[in-house]
C-alpha cells in the first residue's frame, strides 16, 4: 500500500511541476484550449459525454462515474504563429512576428471507482494563450529605438493558468450521474515593453517590466451525464466565474487594480452511436469573457488603466461549436476526426491592445487515434490545425493595424487501466 501511495503521489506531482515550469501558449477558443485530453483534442473538443478518459474535472465531472479505474498522462506540442503589422502610418509603419513558437503543454487525469454509486478522480490541466514575444528596436517613436507599441526593448506578455480539479461523481441510477470538481487555480503573468501605456495608467510603476506576478483562486465545475439508451447520451457542465487574487505588480495595467478572473463557461452536448463501430459527438460551449473586466472591457473606455471601468482587451463572449466522429476501425485501433468553430473574441476597435494577445483563430481541424497496447494500456495521438485568421482595425497610434494567428499542435497520451 505504501508503495502504491508513493507512486500515485509521484504521478500527481510530476505533471503539476511540469505545468508550473512550462510556458503556456494555448490560444484556440479565445485562451481556452479546444479540448482537454488527447481523445477530446482528436474529436474537435467534443467531450462532454465522453467516459473513455480521466479528464472529467476539465470536461464534465459527472463522467468520472463511468470512466472506471484509469490514469492518463499526455503532452501536447503546441506551435502557434503570431504576428502584427501597421500600415499607412508613415515612420510608424512596421511588421513583426512573435518568437517562442513551440510550447510543451502536459496534462494528466486519474479516476477511481469507490463503489457502485461513487467515483473520485483528479485532473491537472492548464489554460493560457496570451503569450507573445516580439523583438523591439524597429521603430523610433521620438525617444530612441522602440517596439511596435512604442515601448522600450522587446514586447510581449505571458499568461499561465494551472488548474487542479479533484472530482467526486455520483450515479443517481444506472443511466444518470452527476459530479462536482472544485477548481484549485494558480496563475502567473508578466509583461514587457508596454512603456507607452504608463502615461495612460493610474499607477504607472505597475504596468510593465515587473517580472512574474502570481495569484490564486478557487472555483468549481459541476456536471451531468445521461445515457438515455444504448445509442444516445447527453451531458452538460458549468463553471461560474472564478474569482482570482489580483496581480499586484500589474495593478496599473489590468482593470480594478490588477484583477484577472477566469470567465464563466458552460458546455452542453450529445453523442450518438450511428453504428456499433461509429460514434458522433457534438458540443456547444459558451465562454463569457465579457464578464471579466480586464478581459472584456473595451479598449476604448476613457478611464485610466488599472482603475475601475478601465480599458481592457475588449474580448466578446464566444460561442463554440464542436463536432467529432469516432470509428472503431479494428479491435485495437480507434480513429477520430473533428471540427471546432468559435467566434473571434476580438473586434476591429481593439486591435492595438491585442497585438500582445492575438487570440483570433476560429476554425480548428483535428485528427486522432488510439491504439490498445494491451488490455490495460493504450496510446493516443491527436493533431490540430487552425488556419490563419486576421483581424484589422484602426491603430490608437496612427494608420491601421492587423493581427494574425495560425496554429498547429501534435499531442501524445499514454493511458493505463487498473
Amino acid at each position: 500500500m505504501k508503495k502504491s501511495n508513493h507512486n500515485l503521489t509521484r504521478f500527481y506531482l510530476t505533471p503539476v511541476c511540469a505545468l508550473l515550469a512550462a510556458g503556456s501558449a494555448y490560444a484556440t477558443d479565445g485562451y481556452f484550449p479546444h479540448g482537454y485530453g488527447m481523445k477530446a483534442l482528436g474529436m474537435g473538443g467534443a467531450s462532454v459525454t465522453a467516459t473513455d478518459n480521466a479528464f472529467a474535472g476539465a470536461n464534465n465531472p459527472a463522467a468520472a462515474a463511468s470512466a472506471g479505474d484509469r490514469a492518463d498522462l499526455g503532452l501536447n506540442i503546441f506551435m502557434p504563429d503570431r504576428g502584427a503589422s501597421r500600415t499607412d502610418a508613415g515612420p510608424l509603419s512596421t511588421s513583426v512576428t512573435s518568437g517562442s513558437k513551440t510550447f510543451f503543454v502536459p496534462e494528466a487525469g486519474y479516476t477511481r471507482t469507490l463503489n457502485d454509486k461513487m467515483s473520485v478522480g483528479v485532473t491537472v490541466y492548464g489554460n493560457g494563450g496570451m503569450n507573445t514575444d516580439y523583438k523591439g528596436g524597429q521603430l523610433n517613436c521620438g525617444q530612441g529605438p522602440a517596439n511596435i507599441l512604442c515601448g522600450a526593448g522587446d514586447l510581449g506578455v505571458n499568461l499561465e493558468q494551472l488548474i487542479i480539479a479533484p472530482t467526486l461523481a455520483y450515479k443517481i441510477n444506472s443511466n444518470h450521474s452527476i459530479g462536482i470538481s472544485p477548481l484549485l487555480v494558480y496563475q502567473q503573468f508578466k509583461a514587457k515593453g508596454l512603456h507607452a501605456f504608463t502615461q495612460m495608467s493610474s499607477d504607472p510603476s505597475k504596468v510593465t517590466n515587473n517580472g512574474n506576478d502570481s495569484s490564486s483562486g478557487l472555483g468549481v465545475r459541476i456536471g451531468y451525464l445521461g445515457q438515455l439508451n444504448d445509442q444516445f447520451s447527453i451531458g452538460a457542465s458549468y463553471s461560474p466565474k472564478t474569482k482570482m487574487g489580483k496581480f499586484k505588480q500589474y495593478a496599473g495595467l489590468f482593470a480594478d487594480a490588477g484583477t484577472f478572473d477566469i470567465p464563466e463557461n458552460f458546455t452542453v452536448g450529445m453523442s450518438i452511436k450511428v453504428t456499433p463501430a461509429v460514434k458522433v459527438a457534438a458540443d456547444y460551449q459558451r465562454i463569457n469573457y465579457s464578464g471579466v473586466s480586464s478581459i472584456g472591457n473595451p479598449s476604448t473606455n476613457r478611464m485610466p488603466l488599472g482603475s475601475k471601468g478601465a480599458p481592457g482587451f475588449g474580448w466578446s463572449d464566444v460561442s463554440v461549436f464542436k463536432i467529432g466522429v469516432e470509428w472503431q476501425a479494428m479491435p485495437a485501433l480507434t480513429l477520430r476526426a473533428g471540427f471546432n468553430k468559435s467566434d473571434s473574441p476580438i473586434q476591429a476597435r481593439d486591435v492595438s491592445f491585442n497585438i500582445v494577445a492575438p487570440g483570433v483563430t476560429t476554425n480548428h481541424i483535428t485528427l486522432g487515434g488510439t491504439y490498445a497496447l494491451s488490455k490495460t494500456s493504450e496510446l493516443t495521438v491527436a493533431y490540430m490545425h487552425a488556419p490563419k485568421q486576421t483581424v484589422s482595425g484602426q491603430s490608437f497610434l496612427a494608420g491601421n493595424e492587423s493581427i494574425r494567428m495560425s496554429q498547429n499542435s501534435l499531442g501524445i497520451q499514454y493511458s493505463w487501466k487498473f
